[in-house]
């Protein structure tokens, strides 16, 4: 049996799992390296039984899937992905298994960014290595307002801290409910009324036809030229022309972004020069105790689909 492990960026994929001790005889490929072209994909992956993804960094429609002939596993970490294509891969033979997951990392990256951005932290770095010290005042978090976009379990957590900072958590998204919202550590409020009167917004929807570009030139345009936008969940939540177009005018103060359309984010794009930006190159899961729990399961899927009797499929 051959495995291949994709996309180990920090090349430490094999030392998180005990994979010849539990895969006794199977062949394990580590690529730390993303393969981008679906054809260098494609070739890359004909010898193996088995393929491992890490979250949605390498795409598997149908036609990856149907010119994989000898593919018969793959597994996923998380339990949901939006870049495997289950239902053709139940079609050409290939059963999808999923891992669990850590609930905390994005949240907490979520308040590293928001801190990051009001407190301008990396600006007063690179300051003060250039021979300056204090050059502005610093806004106040306490007393003013948290907007959370989908209060689900990220977002209740990030509202806890919100809370916990003194702020007045509001939240919004098309089914909340004033109790469901209690429930979460805030206020329901209109949409609306949320972009237009909070210091901070913070985004945590699930990306679906419904939620692509929820976040476009009528929520910007009605931000307070003071507030700060953060998107820790997936770029398509944000409409990239409204944002660029917001970008190239004076609100909002700032945006902080973890992720992208297009993943590693492309040298030459656009947002890398964008002004008022804090980028994090999609950190908000890559944390040491969710890669042990993602490499741990997929080798325990893995021991399972051998032994026939597969477990956590989707």
């Amino acid at each position: 049996m051959r495995v291949a492990v994709l996309d180990d960026y920090q090349q430490v994929a094999e030392s998180l799992a005990d994979w010849s001790g539990r895969l006794p005889g199977a062949e394990t490929v580590f690529f730390p390296g993303h393969l981008a072209d679906r054809d260098e994909l494609v070739a890359a992956l004909e010898p193996f039984d088995v393929v491992v993804a890490m979250r949605e960094r390498t795409a598997f429609p149908r036609e990856v899937l149907r010119r994989l002939p000898r593919l018969r596993l793959l597994v996923t970490t998380g339990m949901r992905n939006a870049a495997v294509d289950v239902a053709a891969a139940a079609e050409f033979g290939v059963l999808v298994s999923g891992t669990r997951t850590h609930p905390t990392g994005t949240a907490e990256l979520t308040w590293a960014m928001i801190l990051g951005l009001v407190r301008q932290v990396a600006a007063d770095d690179a300051a003060i290595r250039a021979g300056g010290w204090q050059q502005r005042i610093a806004p106040d978090l306490a007393g003013d307002v948290l907007g959370i976009v989908g209060l689900g379990r990220l977002g209740a957590q990030v509202a806890a801290v919100g809370a916990a900072f003194g702020m007045d958590v509001v939240a919004w998204s098309p089914n909340l409910t004033a109790e469901r919202a209690a429930e979460g550590g805030a206020r329901l409020v209109a949409k609306d009324e949320l972009f237009a009167t909070a210091k901070v917004v913070t985004v945590h929807m699930v990306l679906a036809d419904g939620t692509r570009g929820l976040v476009g030139d009528a929520e910007l345009g009605a931000m307070r030229p003071d507030a700060y936008l953060v998107n820790t969940s997936r770029f398509g939540l944000i409409d990239e022309d409204a944002l660029r177009r917001a970008l190239a005018t004076d609100r909002p103060a700032g945006v902080g972004l973890d992720v992208y359309d297009t993943e590693p984010l492309p040298d030459g794009h656009w947002l890398r020069a964008a002004p008022r930006t804090l980028l994090s190159p999609h950190m908000g899961y890559v944390t040491d105790t969710t890669y042990r729990i993602f490499y741990t399961d997929a080798v325990e899927d893995i021991e399972a689909w051998r032994a026939g009797a597969p477990v956590r499929t989707l």
